[in-house]
């Protein structure tokens, strides 16, 4: 059984895509440290990749080149200064030469060294191929393929869920809403609890808030930069930064100096009713405004969608509770979590897999299920309200234009949250004995769904939006 941890869920990375940039980025890590493994890495005085299916047709959008440049270059997505990713991609363009691994200097042309290939391997949509070699005799080969999320495996799908490290140890062992459901009701608990059981048994609740703690203060960092930035998107579409102009309208005067401050002013802020969407709209508008500028979010559970779950649990802070703490952070990003790694274990969450039901649908089901818990849900009012934001998001499919992950995206956030609050209400006021529609029902759903889906409408830009558009009149 594959058990998956909050912190694979809710990821620290570089936008603008999981799958297309935070994916090829650690797929070139684990291919540098099984070169060392193999003690290989020496022998390497060149590299090739090849990119396949929807990592080709979208990657110069998704920017997954300067990705595997920076991953070839040893940096960590986590912790790499944002202000220096331009510089060190230029670096390597402008010298040829690639510092491998942080390690040595090797030639490294871009424009050859990395092959965009139309044709689509037979695993996963997204195929990444790592060639070294030494006098121009091959040394090494792996193929890996980037799943969704920043997951990255190197087998097919039947055993791509299978983690390197199988948390074996986990007392609630959870494949799907039944099981779930099941250990609330036999241990007398809240969802947010029995995921805080297994997360325990893999390390201590201190290191647990510790790093919940760093999620947090990173959506909010995130919000607060793309609330104050104003400007246009980079990327050729001249997309104008809405989440700027929006939030000065909201605010007003109000002092503060960093995101804490900033968060407790709204808090403190009188919101008008008709003021309550706009707010929640510029909270996921400014999360993947960043995002789209290659600036750090928390993948949840993807990059695409990372706008959702912050500003559903914004919406929660700033509009239901104002004496919310980080215990109520914790538990809502616990349940949001464990929502979307069902989903992962039952379906997808790459839309080049199954459209973008599998990352805005798996996002909003993720911050409704949450919501409904701190708004004093049942374990089945959670689930319910994970059903109704998730069905009503079957069939989305992924079109971006020009391979950005700006138009339809950016606005799609801003939906999606919205959704997931109406879920959390129509769940609150539904009787749990009386579901016509299970969680486990709507994700086998999503997933035949996302097996009858078109191709042209998986995160290949060959249809939909992606070609009705003219991405000369944007």
């Amino acid at each position: 059984m594959e058990c998956i941890s909050v912190f694979d869920m809710l990821k620290i990375g570089v936008g603008p895509s999981s799958s297309h940039t935070l994916g090829p980025w650690r797929s070139a890590e684990r291919w540098i440290k099984h070169l060392k493994e193999k003690s290989l890495f020496d022998k390497i005085d060149t590299v090739k990749v090849d990119l396949y299916g929807s990592l080709s047709l979208t990657g110069r959008g998704h920017v997954t080149d300067l990705a595997i440049i920076l991953g070839l270059s040893g940096t960590d997505p986590e912790i790499i200064p944002i202000e220096q990713i331009t510089s060190i991609v230029d670096r390597v363009k402008n010298s040829g030469k690639l510092n491998f691994g942080n390690n040595k200097l090797i030639q490294f042309n871009s424009q050859s060294a990395i092959v965009f290939n139309r044709e689509f391997l037979p695993y996963h949509s997204n195929g990444i191929k790592f060639t070294g070699l030494n006098n121009n005799m091959k040394i090494s080969s792996e193929i890996y393929y980037s799943i969704g999320g920043g997951f990255v495996v190197q087998k097919e799908r039947k055993n791509s869920k299978r983690k390197d490290i199988l948390y074996n140890a986990f007392p609630f062992p959870i494949q799907n809403a039944r099981e779930l459901e099941m250990y609330c009701k036999e241990e007398n608990a809240t969802i947010s609890e029995i995921v805080l059981e297994n997360e325990k048994s893999l390390r201590s609740e201190k290191i647990i808030d510790s790093e919940l703690k760093r999620v947090w203060e990173t959506m909010l960092e995130c919000m607060y930069i793309g609330c104050h930035t104003e400007g246009t998107l980079p990327g050729g579409l001249n997309v104008r930064r809405r989440a700027f102009d929006m939030h000065e309208k909201l605010i007003g005067e109000i002092p503060y100096n960093n995101p804490q401050e900033w968060l407790e002013s709204i808090r403190t802020t009188e919101v008008k009713f008709r003021q309550i969407l706009k707010w929640v709209s510029c909270f996921a508008l400014s999360v993947n405004e960043v995002n789209a500028s290659l600036g750090r979010v928390v993948t949840a559970p993807t990059n695409g969608s990372a706008g959702v779950v912050p500003a559903v649990l914004m919406y929660y802070l700033v509009i239901e509770n104002h004496e919310g703490s980080f215990e109520h952070i914790k538990k809502f990003l616990l349940v949001a979590g464990e929502i979307g790694s069902i989903v992962k274990k039952g379906a997808t969450i790459s839309a080049a897999m199954g459209g973008c039901q599998a990352e805005i649908g798996v996002s909003s089901a993720m911050a409704a299920g949450a919501l409904t818990e701190l708004l004093g849900g049942s374990p089945e009012q959670v689930l319910i309200a994970s059903e109704i934001a998730m069905e009503h998001h079957l069939g989305l499919t992924c079109d971006p234009i020009g391979g950005l992950v700006q138009i339809p995206c950016i606005e799609r956030n801003a939906m999606g949250a919205i959704k997931a609050i109406n879920a959390a209400e129509l769940a609150m006021e539904s009787d749990v004995n009386n579901v016509k529609v299970p969680f486990d029902k709507v994700v086998s759903t999503m997933w035949q769904t996302s097996l009858d889906m078109n191709t042209k409408y998986k995160e290949t830009s060959e249809g939909g939006l992606a070609i009705s558009v003219n991405i000369s009149d944007c």
